[in-house]
């Protein structure tokens, strides 16, 4: 990229991208981002709490007249992608405005602290709206416009409480389900010229802080702090949004001034020799090569796991 002007290679005239949970944090950071790369933005944004209480349209609008004080060009939208018919009205908004959509950053997601057994039923599905239904819905409501155009971009957003949260368990279990929406529905998009990719942040924000202690609300010093901004994770937003961008399926790390590739490996693991029914005891004995990371298999998709997986029993 040029030194002098680090936006002008990669760049986003006339395409259209939607940004959820646009207002504040990451989804601000994207929606600045693409505009200031030529891209026509919507602005997604409640304006509820971080919990997904209340309204208010005052951070969508905020994040608008900044793109546009900056020369870009954005809208804003308040509809709630918690709610099929929120993402519907988005989409269709989106259409009205600009005439097509090319983009779609799901990034709106809310966060209720809470362990087993306090996480009830109420915890569970408000935070699977937002994050799972609203993910799918919007992307869905887009998908049509999409294929008829034979382009897309969709980055959706998972989380390394993946790795483990456990008092936020909700919150992770939603992001995990958005590990098989990603991977699964890159298969269906290829053929579509459309690509679907997830990032999984690392920065402060607040879905990550809480009173509670947790990996992002230990004591930080200002320098840490300074490298956990949302804008240091926006540029792999930006790369997954760009038609340069050709991989499919994946999921990028980024935050801090550091990019990586999360994926999802299985071990050789162990065969067992006999006809008959392998044992608890095979098992117990057999454990520390079933566990061996050595050789471990990338696989693609559910197919390509199988084949490797079965390719002991032969064709």
């Amino acid at each position: 990229m040029s030194a002098t002007n680090p936006d002008s290679d990669l760049r986003f005239d006339g395409r259209v991208a939607i940004v959820t949970g646009a207002g504040r944090g990451l989804g601000r950071a994207h929606a600045l981002l693409l505009a200031r790369r030529g891209a026509k933005v919507v602005v997604n944004d409640l304006g509820g709490t971080k919990e997904g209480d209340g309204r208010d349209e005052g951070p969508a609008n905020d994040a608008v007249r900044e793109i546009v004080a900056a020369g870009g060009t954005a809208v804003s939208d308040t509809n709630d992608v918690g709610r099929e018919e929120g993402c519907h009205a988005l989409v269709d908004h989106t259409v009205r405005e600009f005439g097509r959509v090319d983009i779609v950053v799901n990034n709106a997601g809310i966060s209720r602290f809470a362990t087993f057994p306090e996480a009830d039923a109420e915890n569970l599905e408000r935070t699977l709206d937002v994050h799972v239904r609203g993910t799918w819905h919007t992307t869905r409501a887009a998908w049509p416009y999409m294929v008829e155009q034979g382009y897309g971009r969709v980055v959706t957003t998972t989380s390394t409480g993946m790795f483990g949260l456990p008092d936020n368990l909700a919150y992770a279990t939603a992001k995990g389900a958005l590990i098989g929406f990603t991977r699964s529905l890159a298969q269906a998009a290829g053929p579509h010229g459309i690509l679907v990719n997830s990032i999984a942040p690392n920065a402060v924000t607040r879905p990550s802080t809480s009173t509670k202690p947790n990996i992002t609300t230990t004591q930080m010093d200002d320098a840490r702090l300074e490298a956990m901004r949302t804008d240091l994770v926006s540029p792999m937003v930006g790369y997954l949004a760009h038609e340069d961008c050709q991989v499919n399926g994946e999921i990028l790390v980024a935050g801090a001034r550091r990019f990586a590739r999360w994926f999802l490996g299985v071990t050789p693991g162990y065969r067992s020799p006999s006809d008959g029914a392998p044992t608890i005891e095979e098992i117990a004995a057999h454990w520390d090569e079933i566990n061996d990371q050595s050789g471990y298999q990338v696989p693609e998709n559910l197919y390509a796991w199988a084949a490797e997986f079965m390719d002991h029993l032969g064709r």
